[in-house]
C-alpha cells in the first residue's frame, strides 16, 4: 500500500449481518475493506495484505477478540477499534490495557464508527523511512524493512506485506540456518496456534514468487524436508 492509498480496514466479526453491511458502508466512504469471521481468518488477512486498521469484535467463538488484540499489539500490528457489548466494561478496560486504540459499543451508528476510524488513523504516525545503513543485501536484493520493500540491483522495486517483510527479516537474521515452522512462529508471530502454521508456508510461497528466478525451483528460500526452511544466501549490510 502506498502512502496515499485509501485506508484498508479489516473487519473481524463472526456475525455476517454486522461485518458485511459495515464493509459495504465503509467502501462507500472511500475505504477498502477485508472481512474475517474469526481470528484465524484475520491473521491470514494481515499476513497477505497491508492493513491500516482492524475493527475487532470481542466476543467470537474460538479465539476471542482480546486474544487477537494482544497478538496484534505484541507484533506492532495495525491500530485496533474494539466492538463490544454494553455489559462488557471489564473487557473494554482489558482491551485498552493490552493495546486497543478505541472501542465502540453495540449497537452503534456506522457514522460514529467511521468518525472513530478516521480519528484513530489521524493519530497513527506515518512510518519513519529506514536509513540506508539499515538495509541488508542478499543475492542481488536489498531489503528495506522499514518501508516493506525489496530493491534489486537491476532497478526493480518489490512491495512486501508487513508479514512478508517480517518473515524475510527473520531469515536475514539467520542466514544458512535451518528454521522450523515452530521457530519461525516464535520469531515472527509469537503464537503457538497450530492454525497459524500454514500461514508460514503461504508467506514463504509468496516471498519465493517475489525473489526467486523460478519459484518452483527455489534457490534462495530452500525447504529442508523434515526440518524447515533456510535462506541459502550470504547477507551483508547495505
Amino acid at each position: 500500500m502506498t502512502a496515499n492509498a485509501d485506508p484498508h480496514i479489516l473487519i473481524v466479526d463472526d456475525a455476517r449481518d454486522i461485518r458485511e453491511p459495515l464493509g459495504q458502508y465503509l467502501r462507500k466512504q472511500g475505504m477498502r475493506t477485508r472481512l474475517a469471521a474469526n481470528a484465524a481468518e484475520a491473521r491470514a488477512a494481515i499476513e497477505e495484505a497491508v492493513i491500516s486498521l482492524v475493527v475487532l469484535d470481542i466476543m467470537m467463538p474460538g479465539e476471542d477478540g482480546l486474544s487477537l488484540c494482544r497478538w496484534l499489539s505484541a507484533r506492532g500490528g495495525p491500530p485496533v477499534i474494539l466492538l463490544t457489548a454494553m455489559a462488557d466494561e471489564a473487557d473494554r478496560i482489558v482491551g485498552l490495557e493490552i493495546g486497543a486504540d478505541d472501542y465502540i459499543v453495540k449497537p452503534f451508528n456506522p457514522r460514529e464508527l467511521l468518525a472513530r476510524i478516521r480519528a484513530v488513523l489521524r493519530r497513527v504516525p506515518p512510518p519513519e523511512p529506514s536509513l540506508p545503513s539499515g538495509r541488508r543485501r542478499f543475492a542481488g536484493w536489498a531489503h528495506d524493512a522499514g518501508e516493506h520493500r525489496l530493491h534489486h540491483d537491476d532497478g526493480r522495486i518489490v512491495e512486501l506485506t508487513s508479514g512478508e517483510s517480517r518473515l524475510l527479516s527473520v531469515f536475514l537474521d539467520h542466514p544458512h540456518t535451518v528454521l522450523s515452522r515452530a521457530r519461525l512462529l516464535d520469531l515472527t508471530a509469537g503464537r503457538e496456534a497450530k492454525a497459524y502454521d500454514r500461514a508460514i508456508d503461504n508467506t514463504i510461497s509468496r516471498l519465493r514468487r517475489k525473489i526467486e528466478a523460478d519459484a518452483r525451483s527455489p534457490r534462495l528460500l530452500v525447504t529442508e524436508w523434515g526440518g524447515g526452511y533456510v535462506l541459502a544466501a550470504d547477507v551483508t549490510e547495505a
